[in-house]
């Protein structure tokens, strides 16, 4: 350990901290071997005060005194940049400032702390060995909290010894106390001293800046830091500053003064001024004999004690209402006052708020039975208790504060129902506003709403109801009688007060009242633009007779819900159409596929919000390809679900097409621009080849998939970021990613991730979560349990949903390499014939010899057209899935076309044949040419064989064709001619 350090560390706790900085200045020079250092303490607003030096001279620390701590000097660095700073000297030998030269050759500067505050900062000057060394600043940082250490047990400063006081003399005192006032505006700094501060804090009029540096060069360096403390203390907790500290009077000495004040804050609670007063606290100043007077002759009682509760001083008015004069109160203790006594909690609450240090105030109960408000102030030196008699006062009041009540509770309930209804977008929005805001008031228990609909009555919502009155009330004919139609026939309020009343008027639905339980009703007809539509049944299980202004109220609120529900009602119709509109737009069930399995959801904004354009599908394509896809349409709305519509037709279109994703997306992206600036769009296009697991995606705006491993790792694929459909300048980028084996690729919208309330990214987050804990779980197996995992993890039902959202499922699974085939063929007319053998092979390896004819019959078409009219190079290609698929490549871009051939054509039939014996065939572009491909099915109820039937016409063969097409002896050449019919 440093020798330093150990000698410093035998100072004994309570040292004052005048003496602390003298050692740690005097040994951070010694072992640095620097030319001295200083001291700063942190004052209020922006300033810091000089409070001690070593070896250096008064004419050069002057202009440090008082330094910005915002500035670039070294103390000031120290303090922002919170650790230790180096500030060389300039050339000219001054550092920062103009004001002195300097020896040496820099300053090396650390901060000081209080708990997480700053509170100073502790420079050296260095001589000729410049910036310390890492010994030397490990030394200052141990220095610093040996420092603040000290600071912390340094005893406050210590008043001057004054006698004890008796009443009399402390009375004397309060008369003859020179007072000084002061106004400090925490924000600017700027401090505004009367003429008795002036002289209190020994400041030339003259020499008076009015700033808060001018109370700070005055102050003793001792005391600066606790007052400053206190201050700090008083503005942070909205409490009473109170500090007693020296300061330089004008003739140099040292002289004790006190301060008190208290902070004032802004609307929005910061700090703006403190304003106070200061007293010397020597001995008293000058007579105040005017305080004396007005104190002995005010309106109010006011009463004086020391700390032990003893009356001391007593005015007029308190030697009235205590009934004792002021001699003889005089030296009592408060408690044991008759007056005193008689008020329950009085000694309690006292102390309290004495033991709080904090004035408090509170209404009493004079034994006379009188209200007095009494008002308790603590003070250095006692406390003082302020009390009025406010009986009148209190009733008048109370009388006004009972009306304004009234008049803001009824204003309040319509500005409340007012904005509840103007939110309310469905009937059922308008029937819960309704129940939230005017049933509590009235102490209503029962609410049915209803419209007409023809001639009947059909209930819209309801609360306090059972079924079975509901089912009564519900489709009530105008011909009945009824307190609901008179009420909408004669379009005026109808109130039933009691059971009684509503027998009375009403005999046949005697049993209506007790089956509801009600025995009151206010029956409001619902009227909007001159057309009465409806009634609003405001119900009470016990008999309520209203007033006239409760009648008037509810009057006025019937016209509210009204004009709420007329809107209500239409907004209602618009969304039942939009609904069913998505929904016919939408697809119905998901198609079944060896590709992949498949669930997903669409889930509508919550209540009040229109349709929304999400959607999803998936689109088997030929050779066991699969494209996922989902989209939205940004907005809500008719217009949206129907521009949904055209686009997921047109991806339908274009998939079919068998066009690359880039493609798709650039089609896509031309139809969005062609609709107008407003549309705006976002696409994922997923392009899913089992036989290869690449996957191939193109995205427009839209969020990354998540993909699920097999393993439970959930990874979102790096995807390029293109824009928006319509707002994309193409080409779209690919990303191909390979999927393994049953892997789960998740797509979905933003409205499943994001909200007002969550970004995308944690959402996102939040997804893989749900995913990877539903794998771990066993959840991930069954695909529409895990979308409800998903929907009510990211939306749960108590979700106010701000968006729609739809998210698609989709378990991948890829073709066996044992179920698929592939051969180059030569470019020759054995290449027909080395096809079929090729087939009868694989077909027999796969027992599918039944098929066997038929797909020889197909590849010899299809081998032989390329021959003939397409080129290089060839191949043929076997997938055995839930159908067999032939495909056949070659390196010709001419797509074949069905073409009517006459009786006299020699070629032409070709696709017609294809056509014939497939259950479906087409074609696609390929990187290196074109694809020709056909599907057979190969379950059992298939049938029979298509190509019997085809030769029962041919002379020669019919039954006796035996599906060997080799010993036909055109078998090379085509059935049909030339081969020209491709």
């Amino acid at each position: 350990m440093n020798a330093r350090l150990a000698l410093l560390g035998t100072v004994a706790p309570g040292v004052a901290e005048s003496e602390v900085f003298r050692l740690a200045l005097q040994h951070a020079v010694g072992e640095l071997g620097a030319l001295g250092g200083m001291i700063h303490l942190r004052g209020p607003m922006s300033a810091l005060r000089l409070v001690s030096t070593a070896g250096l001279p008064p004419a050069l620390t002057r202009c440090w005194e008082i330094i910005d701590q915002e500035g670039p000097l070294a103390p000031a660095r120290a303090l922002h940049e919170g650790s230790g700073v180096w500030v060389p000297l300039s050339p000219s030998g001054a550092v920062d400032t103009p004001d002195a030269t300097w020896p040496g050759t820099g300053l090396a500067a650390l901060p000081m702390h209080s708990g997480h505050r700053t509170t100073g900062a502790l420079s050296v000057l260095m001589g000729d060995r410049g910036a310390p060394t890492p010994e030397h600043w490990e030394f200052l940082r141990a220095l610093i909290a040996w420092t603040e250490d000290r600071m912390v047990q340094a005893p406050p400063p210590i008043g001057p010894v004054l006698p004890e006081q008796n009443g009399e003399r402390l009375r004397q005192a309060l008369k003859e106390v020179s007072v000084g006032s002061w106004d400090w505006n925490i924000r600017t700094g700027e401090l505004i001293w009367d003429e008795a501060a002036l002289e209190l804090y020994g400041t030339r009029p003259q020499d008076y800046t009015g700033k808060v540096e001018n109370w700070m060069r005055c102050v003793h360096p001792d005391d600066l830091a606790p007052t400053l403390a206190a201050a700090d203390r008083a503005i942070v907790d909205g409490g009473v500053f109170e500090a007693e500290y020296r300061v330089r009077k004008l003739d140099g000495t040292w002289g004790w003064t006190q301060a008190r004040g208290r902070a004032t804050y802004d609307e929005h609670g910061e700090p703006h001024r403190m304003i106070g007063v200061g007293w010397d606290s020597d001995e008293p100043r000058s007579a105040r004999d005017a305080l004396g007077r007005a104190l002995r002759h005010m309106s109010d009682g006011f009463l004086a004690m020391d700390d032990d509760w003893r009356i001391t001083f007593a005015n007029v008015e308190a030697e009235r209402t205590l009934g004792y004069s002021e001699e003889e109160l005089f030296g009592r203790l408060l408690w044991d006052l008759p007056a005193a006594e008689q008020v329950p909690g009085l000694e309690i609450r006292c102390r309290q708020a004495a033991a709080a240090e904090k004035s408090v105030s509170f209404d009493v109960r004079l034994p006379n039975g009188r209200l007095c408000h009494l008002r308790l102030v603590p003070g250095p030196d006692g406390r003082t208790i302020y009390f009025t008699e406010v009986t009148e006062k209190r009733r008048l009041e109370e009388e006004r504060r009972s009306a304004e009540r009234a008049a803001i509770e009824r204003a309040a309930r319509i500005a409340e129902l007012t904005t509840a209804l103007a939110k309310a977008t469905t009937s059922k929005d308008v029937v819960d506003a309704v129940a939230r805001r005017v049933l509590p008031p009235f102490e209503a228990t029962g609410l049915v709403v209803q419209t007409v609909e023809g001639d009947r009555l059909h209930t819209v919502g309801s609360v306090g109801y059972p079924d079975d009155v509901l089912a009564v009330l519900d489709g009530r004919e105008r011909t009945e009688p009824s307190p609901l139609w008179d009420a909408i026939l004669a379009g005026a309020p109808l109130f039933l007060s009691s059971r009684q009343e509503f027998v009375a008027r009403y005999p046949d639905d005697a049993d209506l009242p007790a089956r509801a339980d009600k025995q009151a009703w206010a029956l409001l007809p619902l009227t909007a633009s001159g057309h009465t539509f409806g009634i609003c049944a405001v119900t009470f299980d016990h008999p309520r007779r209203l007033t006239d202004e409760e009648r008037t109220l509810l009057t006025a609120t019937s016209a509210l819900v009204a004009q709420a529900l007329e809107r209500a009602r239409l907004f209602d119709a618009e969304h039942t159409r939009s609904r069913e509109l998505q929904r016919s737009l939408l697809p119905r069930d998901l198609p079944t596929l060896p590709a992949c399995t498949a669930a997903a959801r669409y889930l509508p904004a919550g209540q009040g919000m229109d349709v929304g354009g999400d959607w999803y599908d998936i689109i088997p394509l030929s050779g066991g390809q699969v494209a996922l896809v989902v989209g939205d349409v940004m907005g809500h709305g008719l217009p949206e679900a129907a521009t949904m519509g055209r686009l997921r037709t047109a991806v339908h279109t274009l998939a079919d097409l068998e066009l690359p994703p880039d493609e798709i997306m650039s089609h896509l992206n031309d139809i969005v621009g062609a609709m107008g600036e407003e549309s705006y769009v976002t696409c994922l296009y997923a392009l899913y080849d089992s036989t290869t697991r690449i996957c191939s995606i193109a995205r427009a705006g839209h969020p990354p998939p998540a993909l699920l491993h097999p393993d439970g790792t959930v990874v979102f694929p790096p995807l390029a970021a293109d824009p928006p459909l319509g707002a994309a300048e193409p080409p779209f980028e690919t990303t191909e990613i390979q999927v393994p084996e049953g892997s789960v690729l998740a797509l979905y919208t933003d409205g499943l991730v994001e909200s007002s309330k969550r970004e995308m990214d944690e959402g996102m987050a939040a997804l893989a979560d749900v995913l990877a804990t539903s794998h771990t779980d066993g959840t991930a197996k069954d695909l529409e349990l895990l979308c409800e995992r998903i929907t009510s993890a990211l939306l749960p039902t108590d979700h106010q949903a701000a968006d729609d959202a739809a998210f698609l499922l989709a378990r991948l699974h890829a073709l066996p390499a044992s179920r698929m085939a592939s051969w180059p063929l030569p470019q020759d007319p054995r290449a027909a014939g080395q096809a079929r053998a090729l087939i009868r092979t694989q077909l027999a390896a796969w027992g599918l010899d039944a098929l066997t004819p038929t797909t020889e019959l197909l590849a010899s078409e299809l081998v032989g057209n390329v021959i003939r009219h397409a080129r290089g190079p060839l191949r043929l290609r076997l997938l055995h899935g839930a159908d067999l698929i032939c495909e056949v490549f070659d390196g010709s871009l001419t797509m074949p076309r069905i073409r009517r051939a006459t009786e006299t054509d020699e070629g032409g039939r070709g696709l017609q044949l294809v056509t014939a014996l497939s259950q479906r065939w087409g074609t696609r572009y390929t990187p290196t040419g074109k694809c020709i491909w056909t599907e057979q099915a190969v379950r059992g109820e298939a049938g029979a064989d298509p190509l019997e039937g085809m030769f029962l016409g041919v002379a020669g063969l019919g039954e006796d064709f035996d599906g060997d097409l080799d010993g036909l002896g055109f078998a090379d050449e085509g059935l049909f001619g030339d081969g020209q019919g491709l």
